[in-house]
């Protein structure tokens, strides 16, 4: 598992190298740890910024309460965040890709999507995984969860206003697979 103070060190380090940031608290940190060309990524950045972003307000990071998403580029705040439930769950090099996938967010723009372009940066500056997070959620967050009458359980973050029944046991709605809620 990863140390949140570890990620904040890695998340400035590579918003400094590829976005052109510098200083901060914990900047420094991370230095000669074996990251390598991290820096260099979070720098860059800051050369390419969107037309509609104003070049002078700096990139940076924090960590945010989802529960459900690794990580979110806001260019409007020009702000990567990380789940700090996820983070804390996920060891240090899984929350560097997603850092790197929120990076080559940031490197290629708002209406740029998950197409070519943004898939060559994410590439170019060491990122290995896919389009999307499929990692585990924060499950144990969660403050309702489901049972079917087989035992299978579900996890929801809001409470459920419709009634559901268990994908495992049927492939559609079914009464008589029905799951019961209950609030942690």
């Amino acid at each position: 598992m990863a140390l949140l103070a570890e990620v904040r060190a890695l998340a400035e380090a590579l918003i400094a190298e590829h976005l052109g940031v510098r200083g901060g608290a914990g900047s420094g940190a991370g230095a000669g740890s074996g990251l390598g060309g991290v820096r260099g990524l979070i720098g860059r950045l800051g050369s390419r910024t969107p037309a509609a972003v104003p070049p002078a307000a700096p990139w940076t990071f924090d960590f945010d309460r989802a529960k459900r998403r690794a990580g979110l580029c806001n260019f409007t705040d020009r702000r990567i965040t990380v789940s700090r439930y996820l983070a804390e769950k996920y060891e240090l090099e899984e929350v560097r890709q997603i850092l790197l996938h929120e990076v080559a967010h940031a490197l290629v723009g708002p209406d740029v999507g998950h197409g070519p372009q943004w898939r060559s940066t994410a590439a170019s500056i060491g990122y290995t995984g896919g389009r999307t997070h499929d990692g585990e959620i924060a499950h144990e967050q969660a403050p309702w969860v489901g049972q079917c009458p087989a035992g299978h359980e579900f996890f929801r973050f809001r409470k459920p206003t419709r009634p559901s029944s268990c994908t495992k046991c049927a492939s559609g709605y079914s009464p008589e697979h029905g799951i019961r809620w209950r609030r942690r």
